[in-house]
């Protein structure tokens, strides 16, 4: 696997970094997941303004210009072997003696790039669909910044796998959902998609924004709203999105059925929409 650090592209056996980086130290940095299908990257731009807003954010310049960083992953994805692959972008703010406090003057940020293969759910999963379970949202205040410091989603999906699931729902205050600890969640109920706002308590997904697009383009009725607890709990459907995961059913929830217990109707069409997306505008 070839990746890139700070100017240089290399094997990723001999990517080193500095045991004085922010990012090790503090989690003081941001990233960015990408998508790659047939070797170009999905949705860029909109990839590059996400993380725009997370550097600035956190108050930490953007070392590249947009046509910097297109030139910097086409070169990356050219250099590693896969057809699809997911981009994963790490930047911290840079290596510096241990204080809370920015580095003053700044330092230069440490800019990782690495390309995986991008492998989409089997066609077991997509029948059974996946089991899930709640948690309350213990996160901060900026779910919406894609910081690298992630603990509380690491140990709110640890909890899902400690029960033999795939995934934890978060619940905020008790009230309302917020999303996955790696994934967007929307909710079917009487035919209609309900989707949570794109606010500070959740990440803004980009396949997030395509399902929503498709529903739009397709009559299906859809609400971009806050969705009550109880409405997770008796949903007719739950669907998680993410851009590895794609769109996939959520057929358990707490160790009961959601709706048939089999993924539903709503499943099946937004599945089938994203798919022929995917075909005729990701490859294209």
């Amino acid at each position: 696997m070839t990746v890139y650090l700070s100017g240089q592209f290399l094997p990723i056996a001999e990517a080193k970094i500095s045991v004085l980086d922010r990012g090790f130290i503090f989690g003081d940095g941001v990233y960015e997941v990408i998508p790659v299908y047939s070797r170009r990257a999905f949705r860029l731009d909109e990839h590059l303004r996400r993380l725009q807003h997370s550097l600035d954010s956190i108050k930490l310049a953007n070392p590249h210009s947009n046509a910097e960083w297109t030139r910097l992953l086409n070169e990356l994805i050219a250099r590693n072997v896969p057809e699809d692959q997911y981009l994963y972008l790490h930047i911290t703010r840079g290596v510096a003696k241990r204080d809370h406090a920015f580095p003053v003057p700044p330092v230069a940020p440490t800019v990782f790039v690495m390309s995986n293969p991008l492998s989409t759910p089997p066609a077991a999963l997509l029948a059974s669909g996946i089991s899930a379970i709640t948690a309350p949202d213990n996160r901060w205040l900026r779910c919406d910044i894609k910081a690298i410091s992630l603990l509380p989603n690491v140990l709110l999906r640890q909890m899902a796998i400690d029960a033999g699931c795939a995934e934890t729902i978060m619940i905020r205050d008790g009230e309302f959902m917020t999303e996955g600890a790696a994934s967007n969640i929307f909710v079917v109920k009487n035919g209609t998609l309900l989707a949570p706002p794109k606010d500070n308590l959740m990440l803004p997904g980009i396949t997030y924004d395509v399902v929503l697009e498709l529903a739009a383009a397709n009559g299906i009725t859809h609400q971009v709203r806050k969705v009550l607890v109880r409405e997770v709990s008796n949903a007719d459907e739950l669907l998680l999105t993410s851009s590895t995961k794609e769109v996939l059913a959520i057929t358990q929830l707490d160790g009961k059925p959601v709706g048939t217990g089999k993924p539903g109707a709503m499943f099946a069409k937004l599945h089938e929409l994203y798919q022929n997306f995917k075909r005729d505008v990701m490859r294209k």
